[in-house]
């Protein structure tokens, strides 16, 4: 339940700052333009709070914060008094009504640009992209390896932790084709010069975003320290707590075979469904060997496996693969510009593939997976929060850009075709055109509203 709350509360300042800044940039280019602003509003339905301001705008937040508008002046919506028609939206020239319209998708980037650039000042706690490892029969396997290795590029992409390949990866989707360079972990070298490319086929290669990490689907074996098998919690009434288990114990021995690694002991437990197996501990300093049936549960395979319900020690990363990712003042702004302009190609990128079939509907996310996301990177702390609302800020901001007549980009593309033409698109034209976008744009709401719930 807290976690409900939680998600929701994080999700409601997260949408209310996008908004909010879309809503702005309508708002401020109007009235730089002389456009009379009626109304400014955060989400729509009942008003819970309003204030009329001097300049004589409404100012409304209401009950849903699923989107929110600016009402301008507008003959074509209400009569407007003749003294006020000079301040109409309809009677501005073509190119302020395209400022005006695309200020709030710009409003967006830029949001993202400030996001990332609060981000990147305060420091990005980070893990180099280190493998070990690569599948045999992937695409990765032709990367040879006889010692860690950090991955340094991507299709020509410098990358310098594991958030960087993972969006260089997604951008590759559907690509033949393309390069990863690596280099050994503990070189002194320049990366530049120390750095060997491997071209990677990638024509069959295919992973489902809710099941694995590109990463991983590549090939890639990401190195991770060893697992301390040291307890460190034990679910209640678990099996691991009827057989006497204590947090604090160190695993020995498992049906009496020395305990080898992490992996290796779950997969002992998972084939161990309602069956006794014997596992030997140290307790301060003693040894004890107890016997621990593991429930049985049906894991998202529809598999029964077991689980005894104890969590590890976490493992500490070595020191030179930590670091913070963060930078002066001054080179922060290229580093959020830059980064910006990164999400921005992946999500056009990504659009077109779902055209396409290289990425299937569904990855489509509603506003359920947006609150999960919000409240997971609240959880890890503003600076990962910052990141999440970079990103959803430039999907916001694609999205209004869709050539969709009930989106900023539909308005666009009809004064774009006034530019062209010298004449207003006509008004049977533009209600035929806002019919078929509100049954498009709400069977893509539908489709990611039900990717949503399939998840849960």
């Amino acid at each position: 339940m807290f976690d409900f709350f939680w998600n929701l509360a994080s999700f409601i300042v997260a949408l209310g700052i996008l908004i909010a800044g879309h809503e702005y940039g309508h708002f401020w280019v109007a009235r730089k333009c002389g456009v009379k602003v009626e109304k400014f509003s955060i989400g729509f339905g009942k008003a819970i709070w309003r204030k009329t301001g001097k300049d004589g705008t409404e100012y409304v937040i209401a009950m849903i914060p699923l989107g929110g508008y600016v009402k301008m002046l507008d003959e074509r919506v209400e009569d407007v008094p003749e003294h006020l028609k000079h301040q109409a939206f309809n009677r501005k020239n073509v190119w302020q009504r395209i400022a005006i319209v695309s200020a709030g998708p710009i409003a967006n980037f830029i949001l993202a640009i400030i996001a990332l650039y609060a981000m990147y000042l305060i420091g990005v706690p980070s893990i180099k992209p280190v493998i070990d490892t690569t599948t045999v029969g992937s695409p990765a396997q032709v990367i040879q390896l006889d010692e860690p290795h950090q991955v340094t590029a991507v299709a020509g992409q410098k990358v310098r932790n594991w958030e960087e390949v993972n969006l260089a990866l997604v951008g590759q989707i559907g690509s033949d084709k393309f390069d990863i360079s690596v280099m050994p972990l503990n070189t002194l070298a320049d990366p530049e010069h120390a750095s060997k490319t491997y071209q990677l086929d990638t024509r069959n290669w295919r992973f489902d975003p809710e099941k694995e990490s590109p990463i991983t689907a590549l090939g890639l074996g990401i190195f991770r320290p060893a697992i301390d098998p040291v307890i460190a919690a034990i679910t209640a009434n678990s099996a691991a707590e009827l057989a006497g288990l204590k947090v604090g114990d160190k695993i020995l021995n498992i049906n009496q075979q020395p305990y080898k690694d992490w992996n290796g002991f779950v997969d002992v437990v998972q084939t161990s469904a309602n069956k006794q197996i014997s596992m030997t501990v140290e307790r301060q300093g003693e040894r004890l060997t107890l016997d621990v049936t593991p429930q049985a549960i049906v894991n998202g395979k529809g598999e029964e496996v077991g689980i005894v319900g104890i969590s590890p020690t976490a493992p500490q990363w070595p020191e030179n693969m930590r670091f913070d990712l963060e930078y002066g003042m001054i080179d922060s702004v290229t580093a959020a510009v830059d980064k910006t302009w990164q999400l921005v190609v992946v999500s056009f990128k990504m659009i077109g593939k779902l055209f396409t079939g290289d990425v299937s509907v569904k990855n489509l996310s509603g506003p359920i997976s947006i609150a999960q996301g919000a409240g997971t990177s609240a959880t890890y702390g503003l600076v990962h929060f910052l990141g999440f609302l970079a990103l959803i800020s430039v999907n916001l901001g694609i999205i209004n850009l869709m050539p969709l007549p009930v989106l900023d980009g539909g308005h666009l593309l009809y004064y774009f075709v006034e530019v062209i033409t010298g004449k207003p698109v006509p008004e049977k034209v533009q209600e035929i055109g806002f019919r078929f976008g509100a049954a498009l744009l709400l069977m893509l709401m539908s489709i990611a509203l039900f990717n949503d719930f399939a998840r849960l």
